[in-house]
């Protein structure tokens, strides 16, 4: 049975089976935590290019979101010692910062997560190195569409069936594989909270949204087939037919009169090309 349970100040700041309610002064510590964030991965822009290390890439995040008076919260998550996931070419999620050296055509997502005042602030986003071939960009393209139309469907009175069936219908009509083995998840007060949000399913099935929920849509989608392998660091998804994937992710908060976007670029830089 779906439970939801208004947040106060006793509530616990861990994962419950309840969905938890945020009020308004929650919904203005994401739009602080949010733009944190957001406004980390703008200042990539102008560094993602041939010849930078991911490596040099998480540490200017890393000062960025300390500099901006917030926490890079994967430092230390459960052994993680980063506060990105770099993701390129054919790595589905968690890739972690290194030596690797982008070259011209590849592409990557960077994801972060701010908090400030214990508000999360959890997007990634997509970036192109130089020239990169017709297929990626399109894949980007779509991916970039398949969030932003599960977000769509994220009001009051929908469900999380709803958003989940938006995404896949659209990356399959191109001929997209949609990851099943990672999912969104509520935000807030707690990282990794209730509910999951899956990126495929059956309309009005699953949770019904309310206001005042707030959870993560991040699709990843493939131009093959969707199954991925976890690499021997226990950290690195990839394709398991070594396709490229593409991944987006915003937090948003259900209002009542839709979806509030709390990781919106203020730079307008919302997908590739950042021009």
């Amino acid at each position: 049975m779906i439970t939801y349970v208004d947040v106060t100040a006793d509530t616990p700041r861990s994962r419950t089976s309840a969905i938890k309610l945020y009020g308004a002064d929650a919904f203005e510590g994401m739009r602080r935590a949010g733009r944190i964030a957001a406004e980390t991965l703008d200042a990539l822009v102008p560094l993602v290019v041939p010849g930078v290390t991911t490596g040099e890439l998480d540490d200017f995040a890393r000062n960025a979101i300390v500099a901006a008076g917030a926490i890079p919260i994967n430092i230390g998550y459960s052994g993680y010692a980063h506060a990105t996931c770099i993701s390129v070419n054919h790595v589905v999620c968690h890739g972690i910062p290194g030596a690797k050296t982008l070259m011209a055509g590849d592409i990557l997502n960077i994801d972060l997560t701010a908090v400030i005042d214990g508000w999360h602030g959890d997007t990634s986003r997509m970036f192109l190195v130089g020239d990169v071939p017709l297929k990626a960009k399109r894949l980007v393209h779509v991916t970039y569409e398949c969030m932003m139309l599960g977000i769509e469907q994220a009001h009051p009175g929908n469900h999380l069936g709803d958003i989940g069936h938006a995404i896949q219908r659209h990356a399959e009509k191109n001929r997209y594989g949609v990851v099943r083995d990672f999912v969104g998840h509520g935000v807030g007060l707690v990282y990794h909270d209730e509910p999951d949000v899956a990126h495929y399913g059956r309309p009005g099935t699953g949770p019904e949204l309310r206001p005042g929920m707030m959870f993560t849509i991040e699709p990843m989608i493939n131009i093959g087939k969707p199954g991925v392998k976890i690499l021997d660091d226990d950290w690195t998804a990839v394709t398991r037919d070594r396709s490229l994937s593409a991944q987006f992710e915003h937090s948003i908060g259900i209002t009542e009169q839709g979806a509030e976007i709390f990781t919106l670029s203020p730079k307008g830089l919302h997908h590739p090309p950042y021009r």
